[in-house]
């Protein structure tokens, strides 16, 4: 038992060591006796939990899918519908890239070109938007003509980049730019009296600010663009 306690404890810290420096350095950069002086584990264990660079690479970021599966599961239950939950999440993830650095490196390595088998993170993410914006599509959320992948591609190209700008400044990503975002792209999205969308936006405002009604965030007919 107290062999399986340390064993455990030790690939935990070799996930955090490794999603810092992957987050830091990008995975190229990065080499495994770097990551175990980190994690203060020998080459040995290293080797022990993960063969290579690219498995603890793919560990790091099945982690990150974890602990964002986990903030989706937690606020599905108190959202009153697919967009309400969309914008929910998404501001969430981007203060969790903020806060986390296990979920900033996981988005940071599902888009690093120099991985030949990443992207499983960032596939994940993409097909879990793309499945909300279809269950919004299902529940009349959406306006018409409105194509779900599009809009998924705008999310998840959103998300990256400011994982992107957070990683030269943590204070570039914050609910203030998540509010921005959404106020841009809800009104080309929602249908017309979708008044859910209009309460999720609002919610997305930092603390202290007043929630503000349709008209200010756009919420009228206008064209769309997606």
């Amino acid at each position: 038992m107290v062999k399986q306690v340390r064993a455990v404890r030790t690939r935990q810290a070799l996930v955090l060591a490794a999603a810092e420096i992957f987050a830091a350095d990008g995975y190229t950069l990065s080499s495994l006796p770097v990551i175990s002086r980190r994690a203060g584990v020998s080459a040995g264990a290293l080797h022990f939990h993960f063969p290579s660079k690219e498995a603890l690479a793919t560990e790091v970021e099945s982690a990150a899918r974890r602990a964002v599966e986990q903030l989706v599961a937690d606020r599905r239950p108190s959202t009153a519908s697919a967009l309400h939950l969309l914008i929910t999440v998404t501001r969430e993830v981007l203060a969790a890239v903020a806060a986390d650095v296990v979920v900033r490196a996981g988005f940071k390595l599902s888009v690093d070109p120099s991985r030949k088998n990443g992207m499983g993170f960032g596939c994940w993410w993409r097909a879990w938007v793309c499945e909300e914006l279809l269950r919004a599509q299902r529940a009349g959320e959406l306006a018409d003509g409105v194509s779900p992948d599009r809009v998924a591609a705008v999310i998840v190209a959103a998300t990256v980049g400011f994982e992107v700008l957070g990683a030269e400044d943590r204070d570039r990503i914050s609910p203030r730019h998540v509010e921005q975002f959404w106020s841009l792209v809800l009104p080309q999205l929602a249908a017309h009296g979708n008044e859910f969308a209009s309460a999720a936006l609002s919610d997305a405002r930092p603390p202290g600010q007043e929630r503000t009604n349709r008209t200010e965030f756009g919420l009228t007919n206008r064209p769309r663009r997606f």
